[in-house]
This record gives C-alpha cells, sequence and structure tokens, in this order.
C-alpha cells in the first residue's frame, strides 16, 4: 500500500482519493465572480502592496509628475504657436531670444517627464518584485502547513501553476497594468481640466464621443475578461497532465501509452488554445479599435475647431468667451490625443487586471486553505536522570527523550519516551460512509517488531498514516507511551517517528545532503555511520564524488535499490524510537535486501518498529505479525504460531494464496 502523501492518486481499492471524495480540482476551478475580484482580492493584493508604502508613495508621486508634465508640454504648445511663433511669421527682422527661452522651458518639461518616468519604472519594477517574494514567501510558508489531504486532492502541477503562471500575472499587474492605470487616470483629470480652460464645446463633442468608445470597449473588454479567467485555469490543467506525465514517463513507456498520452494532451492543450485565442483575440482588437476611434476624434476636431476660428464664432472657455485661435486648436488636438490614448490604455489594462485578480483570487485560495489543526499540548524534549532519579529536562542532545506534560497548575511532568504503542478499537475511514479499518486493536512493546501483512488494500499503510496523524480516527483511541496522540504535538509526534516509504524522494542536493534531511543538524561522521549501518557506504565512495556527489531530479542517476539505500540511511540517522518501513526493501535485488537486512536489524535493535512486507521473508523475525482483509485483523502471533494454525498465513506462506 502506498503512501498518500506521495502520490496524488492512491491506486488501493477504498484509499483512491477521488473514491474519499475529494474533488480533483478542489477550489482552484471555481469560476470566480466579478464582485469578489474587485471588491475582496484587490483590496487583499493592495495590502501586499502597502508593506512597501515608501517606495509606492514615491511611484505614485512620480507618476503624478509625468502625468503632470505630458499635459504642461501640450498646454505650453499653444502658447508657444500664438506668443512666439505666429508673431515672428509678421516682422520682417524677427528676434529668435524668446522663442529658444520658449523650446528650452518645453524642453526642460520633457526632461521632467523622462526623470519621472525612468524613476515610477524602475522602482516600480522593484516594488513590484518585493511583493511577488513577499507572496511567494507566504505561500509556501502555507503549503507546508496544509494536511495530506489537500495533497490528495489537488493536482501537483495545479498547484505549481500558483508559483509560476498565477504570480507571473500578478507581476504584470504590479509593475506594468496599476502604475498605467495611476497614470491613465491622473492624465486624464489633468486633461479633462486643461480641455475645459481650452474649449467647452470642443470638449463637449470629445464627451459624447468617449461616450461611444467606452460602449464598445466594455463589449469587447467583458468577452475578453471572461476568457481570460477560463485561460488561467486551462494553463493549471496543462501544466498538472504534463507533471503527471513527466513523473510516470517510464510507466508511459513501458505500456506504450504514447499515443494515448498525446490524445490526452492535445485535448487539454486545445481547450487552452481555443480560450486563449478568443481572450487574445478580443484583447487584441481593442488597441486598434481604440486607436482608430482616436483618429475619427482627430479628424472631427480638427474640422470642427477650424471651422469656429475661421466663422469667428466665440469660443467659451474657463477663461470666458474668446476667439478660437491657432495655437488653441493646436494644443487642443495633442490634448485630445493625451485624452483618448490614457481611456485606450486603460481599457487595454481591465484585460490584464481581470487576468491577473483571477490568478491573483488562485493564490489566495490556496493560502486561505484551513492550516492542518494541532491541539497537541506535549512536546518532546532532550532529558537526563538527576542524582533522584527523577527526569528532567535539558538544552543538549543526550540520546535520552521526554515527553513534556503542561498542566493547568503549573505544574509540568515528564515522561520517558519508550515507544510503547497502542492502537484502541480503531475505527477509520477517508469518507464517514466508507470505512477503511474496522476496530483495529494491537499493542505494540517498546522494541518490539510488528509486522503487517496483507492484500493491496487492507489498510496496512491508512494504519500507519494513523500514526503520523497525516489523518486523525474516527473512533477510538492511539496512545504512544500511554498518551493520546492528539495531546502530542504533531512536529514532536512525527520527530520520534522514522519513516521509510516503498517510493522514494530525493532533494536536490549532495548524498550527505539527502542523507542528513533525516536529522539538519547531524554531522558528517554521523551521517556516514548511518550509511555504514545500512550498508550504503560501499555504493556511495564508488559514485564520481562520493558523499559529495550531486544529485538531480529525485536521483535519477542512481538505481531504485540505491535510492531505496539513502532513504533508509536517512531514516537511520534521525535515530527515532519507533520506525515505520513501508516496503523500504521492495526495490532491492535479492543480494542487496541480504545486506540491507543485517543493518536493518542492527537498525531496529532496542526500537519499536512497524514492518509493512510483501515479501513474507522480510517479517519471518517480527515479534508479532498481523494479517488484514479489508481493514480488519483477521490473524495475528509470531511467524511459527501463525504456521502452525494454517490459516491464510499459512497459505500465503507456502503459496497457495497470493497477495494481490
Amino acid at each position: 500500500m502506498q503512501n498518500p502523501s506521495m502520490k496524488k492518486h492512491d491506486p488501493k481499492a477504498g484509499e483512491n482519493p477521488e473514491e474519499k471524495g475529494f474533488p480533483f480540482q478542489g477550489k482552484a476551478q471555481r469560476k470566480p465572480s466579478l464582485k469578489s475580484i474587485d471588491t475582496k482580492v484587490l483590496k487583499r493584493l493592495l495590502g501586499y502592496i502597502m508593506h512597501y508604502r515608501t517606495l509606492a508613495v514615491i511611484v505614485v508621486c512620480a507618476i503624478v509628475l509625468s502625468s503632470a508634465t505630458g499635459v504642461a508640454s501640450s498646454l505650453f504648445l499653444g502658447r508657444l504657436i500664438d506668443d512666439y511663433i505666429t508673431p515672428l511669421l509678421h516682422e520682417p527682422s524677427p528676434e529668435y531670444s524668446g522663442l529658444i527661452r520658449a523650446l528650452i522651458v518645453m524642453a526642460l518639461i520633457y526632461l521632467i517627464g523622462i526623470v519621472s518616468s525612468l524613476t515610477y519604472n524602475r522602482l516600480g519594477a522593484i516594488m513590484g518584485q518585493g511583493v511577488l517574494k513577499t507572496i511567494r514567501d507566504n505561500l509556501f510558508s502555507h503549503m507546508q502547513t496544509l494536511p495530506i489531504r489537500y495533497f490528495d486532492a489537488h493536482p501537483f502541477g495545479d498547484i505549481m501553476s500558483r508559483y509560476t503562471n498565477d504570480t507571473d500575472t500578478l507581476r504584470q499587474l504590479i509593475t506594468q497594468s496599476i502604475p498605467s492605470m495611476i497614470q491613465g487616470v491622473m492624465t486624464v483629470v489633468f486633461v479633462f481640466v486643461s480641455m475645459l480652460y481650452t474649449s467647452i464645446y470642443l470638449t463637449l463633442a470629445v464627451m459624447i464621443f468617449i461616450w461611444l468608445m467606452l460602449q464598445v470597449t466594455r463589449k469587447i473588454t467583458g468577452k475578453s475578461g471572461a476568457y481570460f479567467m477560463r485561460q488561467q485555469k486551462a494553463l493549471g490543467d496543462v501544466n498538472a497532465y504534463i507533471e503527471e506525465t513527466i513523473n510516470g514517463q517510464k510507466v508511459v513507456k513501458v505500456f506504450t501509452h504514447e499515443e494515448a498520452a498525446k490524445a490526452d494532451f492535445d485535448r487539454r492543450n486545445n481547450n487552452l488554445f481555443e480560450v486563449s485565442s478568443k481572450a487574445n483575440i478580443f484583447a487584441s482588437i481593442l488597441g486598434p479599435v481604440n486607436n482608430n476611434m482616436g483618429y475619427i476624434l482627430f479628424s472631427i476636431l480638427a474640422i470642427a475647431g477650424g471651422a469656429l476660428a475661421i466663422t469667428g464664432a466665440g469660443n467659451l472657455s474657463l477663461r470666458g468667451i474668446s476667439p478660437l485661435t491657432l495655437g488653441a486648436i493646436a494644443s487642443f488636438l495633442q490634448l485630445s490625443r493625451s485624452f483618448i490614448n490614457p481611456i485606450g490604455q486603460l481599457s487595454q489594462q481591465l484585460n490584464i487586471i481581470v487576468m491577473a485578480l483571477a490568478g491573483a483570487g488562485r493564490i489566495f485560495e490556496l493560502m486561505d486553505e484551513p492550516s492542518e489543526p494541532d491541539e497537541g499540548y506535549v512536546t518532546l524534549v532532550n532529558a537526563q536522570t538527576d542524582a533522584s532519579g527523577n527526569l528532567t529536562e535539558c538544552a543538549g542532545h543526550t540520546g535520552k527523550w521526554a515527553w513534556k506534560h503542561p498542566h493547568g497548575t503549573g505544574e509540568t511532568t515528564y515522561t520517558r519516551l519508550m515507544g510503547e504503542v497502542t492502537l484502541d478499537h480503531v475505527d477509520f475511514g477517508y469518507l464517514p460512509d466508507k470505512p477503511v479499518l474496522h476496530d483495529i486493536t494491537l499493542y505494540a512493546k517498546p522494541g518490539q517488531k510488528i509486522a503487517f501483512v496483507g492484500a493491496t488494500g487492507a489498510g496496512k499503510t491508512t494504519i500507519t498514516n494513523l500514526l503520523n496523524r497525516f489523518y486523525d480516527i474516527a473512533d477510538g483511541k492511539i496512545r504512544y507511551d500511554g498518551i493520546n496522540i492528539n495531546k502530542i504535538r504533531k512536529p514532536d509526534l512525527r520527530r520520534s517517528l522514522g519513516i521509510v516509504l516503498q517510493d522514494v524522494n530525493l532533494f536536490t542536493g549532495t548524498v550527505l545532503d539527502n542523507i542528513r534531511y533525516g536529522k539538519l543538524d547531524a554531522t558528517d561522521e554521523e551521517c556516514i555511520e548511518a550509511a555504514k549501518l545500512v550498508n550504503a557506504d560501499t555504493f556511495i565512495r564508488l559514485l564520481p564524488e562520493g558523499y559529495h556527489t550531486m544529485l538531480e531530479s529525485d536521483g535519477a542517476n542512481l538505481s531504485q535499490g540505491q535510492r531505496q539505500l539513502l532513504s533508509i540511511a536517512r531514516a537511520a540517522v534521525a535515530d527515532p524510537p519507533v520506525m515505520i518501513l513501508d516496503e523500504a526493501t521492495s526495490s532491492i535485488d535479492t543480494r542487496t535486501e541480504a545486506l540491507v537486512q543485517r543493518g536493518m536489524d542492527a537498525l531496529m535493535k532496542n526500537r519499536t518498529v512497524f514492518v509493512i512486507a510483501h515479501r513474507l521473508s522480510t517479517v519471518q523475525n517480527a515479534d508479532v505479525i498481523m494479517v488484514l482483509d479489508h481493514g480488519r485483523i483477521i490473524e495475528r502471533g509470531s511467524h511459527e504460531q501463525l504456521i502452525s494454525q494454517q490459516g491464510q498465513y499459512y497459505q500465503l506462506y507456502t503459496g497457495a494464496f497470493e497477495l494481490e
């Protein structure tokens, strides 16, 4: 039976996460409403940005200054034409000093705008990456607190997509969209006031045209926004399938499943293609539509302004009624472009904002997943015995451990960690109406070796998962040294248990690093001794750099047996009082198994050991062998006792009945 913490799907009957009722896509696949995006997700994201409020204030000020200089340059253009260029056309000997000074002033205005734009772009990038770092840190930290149940129910690739694709959309939002939105809004405000200052009549024409433009924009962005949300979900689905297929590439090859895998991938990829194409089609046409409408408006204003100037009609503005000059027309045309462009940009940014907030919603959904509950208060501490024979807590490692019990009265008592484990009438099911274990009762004395034997799906690994409190029991009691394990803090409980799984996970790093994973403060000498204990030292020294050989891709450069030996050495260096061996030698050949078994026997000495094995030869020396069938213990006893009973174990041992 496989550990459900290591696989998305447990292939055992009654223990498949889909059969447990876990939704495959989970909350990540719910369609977020626009209301929740606008009010909750955006507000929460702005909260992260406010962690960098000093940078944010500087960025906003630089954006405002950049927008103001853009408007000032447009207004100054009208003054340049009317006050400096037009008068020179009528003078026989023009004096250009005033025009030169005006051009210098205009150049300074543009220079201020350039510096402001450079400032907010550079600081905005720093702030954006800082926000993303904080979000990723919080996301990863919270993920470490989630129960195994969550990872059983969600595809790993979809979880990875939240760290990559969804955070990338946030980068675009923070570094591009939000600054563009602020700049667009400020520019629109400044330009609108300036247009009123130049001509109210022409401003009314602009506003009527803008209303028509917004109606078109709303239709387009409504379509693209919906498809961008679907695109993020489809992208997570594709990533999940790719990750799953890469991990199972050997199985794909062995069963010649390549064509079926390609067909399955094509189906998912086609879905991503369809929604992405539609999203980007609508997003792409928005810019040209806005630009062309802007050109139409420019032509209308040029004709209307020229007509007002030629006829000499009074021009109403915030300054009063006066003739419309050539400079005023040029200035207004420039202002209209400055007014229409931000509105077009704001419309385009809506697509990115909707997509980014959809990604942010997926990230926050993971952050909002409830952490694994832990109501325990009993902790594991280093202990020593004083002159009176009483246990006392100490800071240094002594080789002795004790359970520390705080009491409401302020008194603290200590219980020696012995490794005594009791299961008392335990019932458990991944779903309330689908029990997996029925009335399991067992007693493991300190130093005993307890073996579980049974067909796939009988509940062997489920028992060990309950000991680790990966799941909590439905009924009954599990006691560790007489303490209900619900009262023990989960990190302390798991620190007292060593586990060797059938499926080995090695991490990028040296061989020493992977062995030291079982005990982070272990010295190199302790790691080497652990490797020698389980007979892994010989093959390690034959590696290119010995114990300092780098392992990558889950130890792909090692054989399955070598990877398993490192997993066993990792458990050995942890030196726990209780060991769980889940098919620990299943990937090792018979000759290597004999060597490992001797090391395992030394490792198991004076420890309580729970062994799950299909090879009955590996459990013959167990103190007690439990035969499980459909979640019930049907036989128990030593090897000799069970053979003499000639029950199911006898049939398994003699080959009359085989494990499925």
